[in-house]
């Protein structure tokens, strides 16, 4: 059986797309990788292609975007396009998460309907800089507050779900991060089961590349919005 679509979205990724590719491919057994690329200013589209040339028996779907952008739109039109049975999602960078998609699945064929990489279980940690860890901290706080008790990581982003539950919630294509806090919660209160798996979020491998945090003002305007959508 066709089992498992990870979705990727790019955006001037040219540093790590090679690795998480490779690592997508040597981990998981004959994925289906869809990515969405959002115009890329750097060598990240060459790279995917030169990959694909050389690795034409791999699955991979490439997706290039030259108006529409944004992280949310982005990857509703990836989930889109997913066609086998596990749809997952991580961030381009973050290869090393790669290796816990076995496990994740392994939850998911015992009745769970989603996994969710926490870094706020037992066993997790935010590795990153302080006021990154503070601000996610206080947003999950938030989020616990205002919305589930349940969820203990809404922010992680990183998870593998059955496709089948988008026949009944899809995730809104709008916002950055904060659409998948959402999405999230709009599962939780239609009773689907959410397992929550632990995982250590490293610092950026380049300090400063983060598209999140490109300055402390876009930072704290990012925050807002995420406030502002719970």
């Amino acid at each position: 059986m066709k089992e498992i679509s990870i979705i990727l979205t790019t955006y001037n990724e040219e540093n790590f797309i090679s690795s998480t590719l490779v690592e997508i491919f040597k981990i998981l057994k004959n994925p289906e990788v869809i990515i969405v690329d959002d115009n890329s200013k750097d060598r990240t589209v060459n790279i995917i292609k030169e990959f694909k040339k050389k690795n034409k028996k791999k699955n991979i779907k490439l997706i290039s975007r030259t108006k529409a952008r944004g992280l949310a739109s982005a990857f509703t039109v990836g989930v889109y396009n997913a066609n086998f049975k596990y749809v997952g999602w991580l961030d381009s960078n973050m290869h090393y998460v790669v290796k816990l998609f076995p496990a994740m699945k392994k939850k998911l064929d015992k009745n769970y309907d989603l996994v969710l990489l926490s870094r706020y279980i037992s066993g997790g940690k935010d590795s990153r800089p302080a006021l990154r860890v503070f601000c996610s901290h206080v947003l999950n706080v938030f989020c616990q507050f205002y919305l589930t008790s349940q969820i203990k990581d809404f922010s992680s982003g990183i998870f593998l779900m059955k496709r089948s539950m988008l026949n009944e919630i899809v995730p809104l294509g709008y916002g950055y991060g904060e659409f998948f806090i959402e999405f999230i919660y709009k599962l939780s209160k239609a009773n689907f089961k959410i397992l929550e798996f632990p995982y250590i979020q490293y610092p950026d491998q380049i300090p400063g590349n983060s598209k999140t945090t490109p300055n402390i003002l876009q930072f704290f305007k990012l925050c807002t919005l995420y406030f502002l959508r719970v």
